[in-house]
Formats: C-alpha cells, structure tokens, sequence
C-alpha cells in the first residue's frame, strides 16, 4: 500500500519503564544493528519545528483520533546545519508514510521569515503542498521538539526500533539554530518511548523480544505532548 508514492509503514508506539528498556536494549543489542548515526551511547539528538494553523488542524485531528491526517516540520540532527529536512509525516491508522526533501541553511531562514519562494519554485510536490499550507492554509511554525534517539535496525521487513528519551519543548524561540534555546523536559520520570517500525510483517524473532510490553502500547504523539505543553506554560 502507498500514499503519494512512497510505501506505508507499520508505526507502534510504546510506554516502556526504565528496567524495560534496558532489558529489551540488550536484548536488540545481540539481535540488531546499531544507527550508524549514532554520537554516544544515547544515540542523536533530533531537533524538529511543527507547523500548524489557527484552526490547530494537526493537533486536534491527532487527538480526534482522525483516521488520515499529517503533519509538516523542518527536522536537524544534533544541533547541525548540514542536513536540514522538509518532511511531511502522514498517517492512515497505524500506517506511516513519510516525506522528505532536503534544503539549505539559506532556504530555512528564508521560511522562518516569511519568504517561500524557494518553494514555491521547486518541482517537489512536497515543497509545492507545503508553499499552498503556509500561503492558503495559513500554516506557521508552532513549537519544537528535542529528544535523543537509540535506533536498531533489522534488515528483514525493514524494521526499526527506537529508543526516544529526554523529550523537551523549546520554551522561548522557534528556532532550531537560535543559541539561547530553553527547554521544558516533558515530566515521564523513568519512561522511554519506544516505536516499532516495519514494512509488511514483523519478523518472528524480533516479535518475540518486544512482546512482553505490549499492554504498553499507546497512541503517542511527541508533537501533541509539547504543543499541550507549551500551551500550558504559555497560560501560567
């Protein structure tokens, strides 16, 4: 099955508890691959900015419960400028497709500042939907989500398990390079989130050493989690 021609994943998502995690990290340790992106022991730091409209169309679907919705962001990894992503994340129930397109440091700061016509230039149909959400659809940047990330990956079914700790919203910008961001950690005192992600099936020895959580599972949302929370501390 595909949406917009890239091919729709299985996406679950998991509260794990602390002794969980560890236990099932050394297990997929023997198991899987290590991200070769990886920095340290806690994996990379990914940085995104959400866009939203006034309607909060990417919030309230999300806590609807819509069956077929999306959401565009500019994502970074640790902090750097060297590989700066336009990326669309659409959802069909438990299915994920997503959407990238690569820019430059000058064509971020161009649409931090209102300035779209890198975009509306491009032939991508993904720069081309997000130029009409942000000059029709009335899309502007909303908050930013920080976390690291341990990833393993599995060749069969394109599997890959993430490790994400250390959720925070910027309190004080909206922008990823800004030097004096401030961050609000999202308060899961010993909670992992975990996420599991394959193409077609979930291979058997994989299932195996994930099962033992899965009355864990949940219908998280990193975005949704920092958005209330930063609209929380936006009415104190």
């Amino acid at each position: 099955m595909r949406l917009r021609g890239k091919r729709l994943r299985t996406e679950q998502k998991y509260y794990i508890h602390l002794h969980d995690y560890l236990t099932l990290r050394m297990k997929l340790a023997h198991l899987m691959t290590l991200d070769p992106n990886s920095v340290d022991i806690d994996g990379y730091n990914i940085r995104s900015l959400y866009f939203d409209d006034l309607r909060r169309t990417a919030l309230e679907t999300k806590n609807d419960g819509v069956f077929r919705r999306q959401k565009f962001r500019i994502r970074i990894y640790n902090g750097s400028d060297k590989h700066i992503a336009l990326e669309r994340k659409s959802k069909l129930g438990e299915y994920v497709a997503k959407e990238s397109w690569r820019i430059s440091r000058e064509q971020y700061e161009e649409i931090l500042h209102g300035k779209y016509e890198s975009l509306y230039a491009s032939e991508d149909p993904l720069a081309r939907d997000f130029y009409a959400s942000l000059t029709v659809g009335g899309y502007t940047p909303n908050v930013i989500v920080d976390y690291w990330r341990e990833a393993f990956i599995y060749p069969q079914g394109n599997v890959r398990i993430t490790f994400d700790k250390r959720l925070a919203v910027a309190t004080n910008q909206l922008d990823l390079f800004h030097p004096e961001l401030s961050f609000s950690e999202i308060n899961m005192p010993g909670i992992t989130i975990m996420e599991v992600k394959f193409d077609d099936m979930l291979p058997n020895v994989v299932r195996e050493q994930i099962t033992p959580v899965h009355h864990l599972r949940s219908t998280i949302s990193k975005y949704v989690l920092c958005r209330e929370k930063l609209m929380l501390l936006h009415t104190q």
